[in-house]
């Protein structure tokens, strides 16, 4: 059924009054928040106009503070510069009143200076008036002098030249003469003594073994062994290590020969190594000799660089130092090379450092002298030229090179060190002990000097001493006097130097000691 038009009206009518209604509603309530917003606002404004009142009225104090502030400060500072100023015034014034307290006594020093030197004027004046008189005199004096002794004054001069030149010449003859025999007593004197003294501070064994080595075998049936099948082992040895073995009749003993010391080292490092192993063919042989020959090596090695050590010469190539370890292997008439070639380096040390020079080079060209012994049965030539040229390859300098060249005379020595160096070789090599065919000689030398001072009467007990430097005499006291101890002294020395000698000086000395015994009972 549809709906009437009265009731869609009516709808119609209600909404129109339902929208008016909420307008008015809407508007009333937008006016009242418009009125509310507008009273925020003005109370905003009031407070930030207030609050910018306070902060200017605030800024405004701060500035009157600070100009309070500056103008004390200036005020401050003015008062400092016035006192500055009053202080600086008052310096002023004192300098000025110094300079003029300065000013007088300068004036009065001036008046005193002029006086003086009037003083002075007239005293010259004077002194040269009697300088006049007194050369007027003189010359008459002169006068008078030339008429007595009948010559003029230059021919008296040239009398008394003369005979003063003469009488000068006489006396620097006899004091030349007098100063030469001293120098040459205290140079024989001084020398003897660095000698004596360096071969004192620096002395060693140095006698070594012969071309020949001993091998100690634990029986005899171990040279069979040696030997092996048809001498097919002992060939291997003798080839591998270019020595020959020498096995005879001598009991549980095998000899090692041959001339170069290092090969027989090896031989014999090797052989005791195979005896010890058991297992003797030609293999093992072999591989023991490797084994021995790099033992060696490092031998040679230790040996060289505990000798560079022990000069303490470092910085010496290591070729030369490998090659300083194989002259330990060398002998040069019964003595050690090596230890030949450190001893020469320590008494040319000593002796330059007696004389001033240069101890580091003697010492080092003493240690490298004979590095020529360690390849000389190897390469052509001596070893003085092998030495220098293995010196000038591995770069030591040229006064280390001379003095190598100059130690035999081979070159006229040049320098100081290369003339210590000479001495300290021949030192070495005639010092008592060093070598086999001085040590016969040596204990004669000791022998006579105890025969000689036996022979005296009351001497009961000689002993000769460092080396044969000294003579100790143990006297009888029954038979000989406190002073004669003196007289027998000397007259030991004189028959010494009369039958003897002898290299330096040999101190005698007598001993006289009396002993009283008693026994309590």
């Amino acid at each position: 059924m549809p709906t009437p038009l009265w009731i869609i009206l009516a709808a119609v009518v209600a909404a129109a009054i339902g929208g008016y209604a909420g307008y008015i509603y809407r508007k009333s309530v937008a006016e009242k928040k418009i009125g509310r917003t507008e009273e925020y606002a003005k109370h905003l404004y009031d407070d930030a106009v207030r609050k910018a009142d306070e902060y200017k009225k605030e800024k405004v104090l701060e500035a009157k503070e600070e100009i309070l502030k500056a103008k004390a400060e200036n005020d401050r500072e003015k008062a400092e510069n016035e006192k500055e100023l009053r202080e600086r015034r008052n310096e002023v014034q004192r300098n000025e009143r110094r300079l003029l307290q300065r000013e007088e006594t300068l004036d009065k020093k001036a008046d005193n200076m002029e006086a003086r030197e009037d003083s002075l004027n007239k005293k010259q004046a004077e002194i040269q008036k009697l300088q006049e008189d007194a050369e007027a005199l003189h010359g008459r004096q002169v006068q008078e002098l030339e008429r007595i002794a009948g010559m003029t004054q230059d021919e008296a001069k040239q009398a008394i030249v003369e005979r003063v030149q003469k009488d000068a010449f006489h006396d620097a003859a006899a004091m030349v003469r007098e100063i030469e025999a001293r120098a040459k007593e205290e140079g024989e004197k001084k020398a003897r003594n660095i000698i004596a003294l360096a071969i004192q501070k620096c002395a060693a064994d140095h006698v070594a073994e012969s071309t020949v080595s001993v091998i100690a075998l634990p029986n005899d049936d171990m040279k069979g062994r040696i030997i092996g099948r048809e001498g097919r082992n002992i060939r291997a040895l003798e080839t591998a290590t270019g020595v020959d073995l020498i096995i005879d009749d001598t009991p549980e003993a095998v000899i090692v020969s041959a001339f170069d010391p290092v090969r027989r080292e090896i031989a014999r490092i090797a052989v005791e190594k195979l005896i010890m192993d058991g297992r003797i063919h030609p293999a093992r042989i072999e591989e023991m000799v490797d084994k021995a020959r790099k033992e060696v090596d490092n031998q040679i090695r230790e040996a060289g660089e505990n000798a560079v050590f022990e000069t303490n010469q470092h910085g010496i190539h290591h070729e030369l130092v490998k090659l300083l370890g194989r002259l330990r292997y060398r002998t040069s008439y019964g003595q050690n090379v090596l230890k030949h070639a450190i001893e020469v380096s320590h008494l040319a040390g000593l002796m330059a450092a007696e004389l001033g020079a240069d101890v580091q080079l003697a010492k080092r060209a003493g240690l490298l002298h004979d590095i020529g012994k360690a390849v000389d049965h190897e390469a052509e030539g001596t070893h003085v030229t092998l030495g220098g040229e293995l010196a000038r390859k591995y770069h030591e300098s040229p006064d280390v090179i001379h003095a190598i060249l100059a130690h035999h005379n081979d070159v006229e020595p040049q320098t100081v060190e290369a003339v210590l160096v000479q001495a300290a070789d021949a030192i070495s090599a005639a010092r008592p002990g060093a070598r086999r065919e001085s040590l016969e000689n040596y204990i004669k030398r000791l022998e006579k000097l105890e025969e000689i001072a036996t022979s005296f009467d009351g001497v009961e007990k000689c002993y000769a001493i460092q080396s044969g430097r000294e003579v100790r005499i143990m006297v009888k006291p029954d038979d000989v006097t406190d002073e004669g101890t003196k007289v027998l002294a000397k007259e030991i020395a004189k028959r010494i130097e009369k039958e003897m000698e002898y290299p330096g000086q040999i101190r005698v000395n007598v001993i006289r000691e009396t002993r009283s015994t008693e026994y309590a009972k």
